[in-house]
């Protein structure tokens, strides 16, 4: 869950705004919402602040997906794990029932895993790749 304050801020946003600039925007806000985790200089506030970012990051991304659609945001469901809540914040609405597809989800983890894993995104690889092969 974010903060519901979270909803209101998309609306300061345009609509037509690039899903990813909106997503930026509101992962900076979610520093205004916890002030209890901004000292870089303290391992645990720091350890805090990654973890609520790891598990506020589907969220965000969701709603800021939703937003650009004019949809209403689905919020998280704890039964669910990471990749199915992220499916299901995407793709349900709430006037009909959304089943998650295990396939999908668990394709989903794993690309989640490797990107994860990778620590770097797939067009920085690529372009580093591009350049040392023209050496």
């Amino acid at each position: 869950m974010v903060h519901e304050q979270m909803a209101r801020f998309f609306t300061g946003l345009r609509r037509d705004s690039h899903p990813m600039a909106v997503l930026v925007a509101s992962v900076g806000a979610l520093s205004a919402f916890y002030h209890d985790s901004t000292d870089i200089s303290d391992a645990t506030q720091r350890m805090m602040a990654s973890l609520r970012l790891i598990a506020k990051m589907p969220t965000l991304a969701a709603m800021a997906y939703k937003y650009s659609l004019g949809q209403p945001f689905i919020y998280p469901r704890n039964e669910l794990d990471y990749a199915s809540n992220f499916l299901h914040m995407c793709f349900a609405v709430p006037c009909e029932e959304y089943k998650i597809n295990p396939v999908f989800a668990r394709a989903l983890d794993q690309i989640f895993i490797l990107h994860a894993d990778h620590e770097q995104n797939p067009s920085t690889a690529t372009v580093r790749l591009a350049g040392n092969g023209r050496r």
